[in-house]
């Protein structure tokens, strides 16, 4: 029995490797694909029409090729990271620019803003 294990070491790893190469790529179309339908008036519709096509596209070859090797997975991932991030930096940099937000509290309560203090001090107890 250990000898058998020993034996299909291998072809397991191998096997782990491959699922965990397609979960990645399939977490990755559905994490887009969620980000694109809540970006609301941020993104174009023609960027929204690209990134749910190459998407679904994506998930049509997933269905078609259970059998694909790592290697595959991680070329489709590639190829949909490279249509979507210049997309999807278009999206988080316009978030961002619509929410300049204050660097701490007390600047968005309005305090802090002149005292001389850079922090809190501490006292020693004996």
């Amino acid at each position: 029995m250990v000898d058998e294990a020993e034996r299909y070491k291998d072809e397991d790893e191998k096997q782990r490797q491959k699922i965990a190469a397609r979960n990645h790529l399939e977490s990755y179309i559905f994490n887009v694909k969620q980000a694109v339908d809540e970006a609301g008036n941020k993104l174009l519709e023609e960027d929204k029409n690209t990134i749910k096509r190459e998407c679904e596209e994506c998930l049509t070859w997933l269905d078609g090729n259970t059998l694909a090797e790592k290697e595959e997975y991680e070329d489709k991932l590639r190829h949909l990271t490279s249509i979507c991030s210049s997309i999807m930096s278009k999206l988080y940099n316009s978030g961002a620019q619509q929410q300049q937000m204050p660097r701490n509290c007390g600047q968005q309560a309005g305090g802090f803003s002149g005292s001389r203090h850079n922090g809190p001090t501490i006292e020693e107890v004996d």
